[in-house]
């Protein structure tokens, strides 16, 4: 530890880390100190120069004597006087809670801005940019967000919240922090947390109100939003794009202490946003230490998968901007205009993988999340066909696109699949399990045969997906969506699709069940179930018994139910996370008697069979 002077408080600087590798500095919120970081700071000092302080009046550092002086005016002071100590000259800042309001305060310095590299928030925007959110932001909106602010107003109350912090507040800290999952440990909650809680009640009174220019230059800053954050509302963080040339947000599954509940995840993502901000220092730390730095135990990808999938949307989902970052320059300004283009495609910067995306329904799938700003791995067994569809995507919309050849009921090649797009591309944001196949007919004329390849495609192929992105997500830990495509056979009994129905409700007990495990790692399932749709299916399926095929295409041709708005629904369902999406007339009317009198549809099954159209959903 060093001490720092700063007016007339002293700082207590932590250092660890070799100073020649790239400074990160790690600024705590209210009511914590430097401590809250430990779990972070020892995944990344082996290979940064990592710098943490206790701010005025927490843990070690001295109180102001005038307890006026925590305003942001002192408290940015400090920052640049212990930037100043460490004789770096740029920092990687992270800053969570009050460190992350400070952090956004720095940038909208100049003189001070310069000496920041990069800025990472945990807890959501500066003061400054808040104040315009409140002013200008929906109604419904701007009312969500005080509801969750309604502690400013409390502390704002003299005598009692200093009450509090002797007696009650202590308790409720532990409480919380258990409730996320979080055991105290020694140095957090710290020793001085009822002194530290009644000082830093003064940077809630000195610096509330505080207005003026939103803007902060070029600096690039990166969001990791906690999506069980309770003082912070999806809204008011969607907002921060507008302000930010060069923004990235992620999002990770936990409440308010998330560096504590996954100090892996967070250190990656510092770690990969401050090598994307600033490259050539990296180089030269690597240089200097005899090889290529890596990415921090945690990471599930490497750097450069990392840098292809780094981004994740706002708007609707997440907001985000390009993988390259630039630099901050001493000849940066701020504007109060917002900056061009906050408001970008809903799916900008997110890795998208579909199965079965050679024609119709994943065909369509495929290219409206590249319309929208995905970079999509279009999957498909037949070969040709993932080329043309990664190609047009290319060429019609000039987005991204992949193509990848496997089959989704070969376990070994699902393996191969799944660790070759993890290697190239990173995790997937979003995985649409599609691919399937149709037999038709009697029961008494399907073969063993006929049930194992129907069942190995439409309900393992679907469990390989789900188990094997499911499964690096989990390990990611920024959530993510997982889209499985049934079919109004999954709840519509059919005398002619028994293999085809059976594995599609499987399919869809398996999303209910699945959503009700990964909610808690914030990754979202859907059961897609489309009735009717004009696609290759029925042309492409087998028959056994009567060959109904040219009937089966007549019919699905006659509905005239394109697969694009089917995509469109599955892009919704993703958007809204929803669990069972029928789609169009009869998917919806088949579900609702589905639940509402299923003795109407097992004899509607019954009169179907006299229906030489089979009915194929997809």
């Amino acid at each position: 530890m060093r001490w720092v002077e700063s007016g007339d408080v002293r700082l207590a600087v932590f250092e660890e880390g070799d100073p020649a590798n790239p400074t990160v500095l790690l600024l705590h919120g209210y009511p914590d100190t430097h401590r809250v970081w430990d779990e972070v700071a020892a995944l990344l000092r082996d290979r940064y120069h990592v710098i943490r302080y206790d701010v005025r009046g927490a843990g070690e550092s001295t109180a102001p004597r005038d307890r006026r002086d925590y305003g942001f005016d002192h408290l940015v002071a400090d920052l640049g006087a212990v930037i100043d100590a460490v004789g770096t000259l740029r920092v990687h800042l992270v800053g969570h809670d009050w460190g992350s309001l400070q952090g956004w305060e720095a940038l909208g310095r100049p003189g001070l801005r310069e000496r920041i590299a990069s800025f990472t928030s945990l807890g959501g925007p500066g003061l400054r940019q808040t104040a315009h959110f409140l002013r200008h932001g929906r109604r419904r909106d701007v009312a969500a967000q005080r509801i969750k602010s309604w502690y400013i107003g409390a502390f704002q109350v003299p005598v009692v919240p200093e009450l509090a912090w002797g007696s009650v507040m202590p308790g409720v800290i532990s409480r919380t922090l258990r409730r996320e999952g979080i055991s105290p440990r020694p140095g957090h909650p710290a020793p001085t947390l009822a002194k530290d809680g009644r000082n830093g009640l003064w940077m809630y009174r000195r610096n509330m109100g505080t207005d003026g220019d939103p803007g902060v230059g070029d600096v690039p800053v990166q969001i990791i939003e906690a999506t069980r954050d309770a003082f912070v509302t999806p809204a008011l963080l969607a907002s921060i794009g507008q302000w930010v040339p060069s923004l990235r947000h992620r999002k990770v599954a936990a409440g308010h202490w998330v560096h504590r509940s996954r100090p892996e995840v967070v250190a990656r993502l510092i770690a990969e946003f401050a090598k994307s901000a600033e490259p050539a220092a990296f180089a030269e730390s690597a240089e200097s230490a005899g090889g290529a730095p890596t990415a921090p135990a945690a990471s599930t990808a490497p750097a450069a998968a990392a840098a292809s999938n780094a981004s994740s949307v706002a708007v609707p989902s997440a907001s985000a901007a390009s993988n390259a970052p630039a630099s901050a320059s001493a000849a940066s300004t701020t504007s109060a205009a917002p900056v061009a283009r906050w408001k970008r495609r809903a799916f900008e910067g997110q890795l998208v993988v579909v199965t079965g995306a050679g024609s119709g329904i994943g065909l369509a799938t495929a290219r409206a999340f590249a319309a929208h700003g995905a970079e999509v791995v279009c999957a498909d067994i037949d070969a040709d066909a993932a080329a043309r569809a990664a190609d047009a995507i290319a060429k019609d919309l000039g987005g991204t696109g992949h193509a990848a050849q496997v089959d989704v009921s070969n376990i070994d090649q699902m393996e191969d699949f799944s660790r070759n797009i993890i290697a190239q591309y990173g995790v997937p944001d979003i995985v649409v399990n599609n691919a399937g196949i149709v037999i038709a007919g009697s029961f008494l004329d399907h073969t063993v045969d006929d049930w194992r390849r129907t069942i190995d495609v439409n309900l393992w192929g679907v469990i390989h997906g789900c188990r094997l992105f499911g499964a690096a997500m989990v390990e990611r830990g920024e959530g993510g969506h997982i889209v499985n495509v049934a079919s109004l056979a999954a709840f519509a009994p059919s005398r002619l699709l028994l293999a085809y129905s059976t594995s599609k409700a499987a399919v869809k007990m398996l999303s209910d069940c699945l959503r009700a495990e990964l909610a808690g790692h914030g990754i979202g399932v859907s059961a897609v179930c489309p009735g009717f749709v004009s696609t290759p299916i029925a042309r492409n399926a087998t028959y056994v018994g009567a060959d109904l095929r040219e009937e089966a295409v007549r019919g699905l041709a006659r509905r005239g139910y394109p697969a694009e708005r089917v995509a469109a629904q599955i892009l919704r369902a993703v958007h809204r996370n929803q669990a069972v999406v029928p789609v169009n007339l009869e998917g919806k009317i088949g579900y609702a008697l589905s639940r509402i009198s299923p003795g109407a549809m097992r004899a509607l099954a019954r009169w179907s069979g006299t229906i030489r159209n089979p009915g194929i959903g997809r």
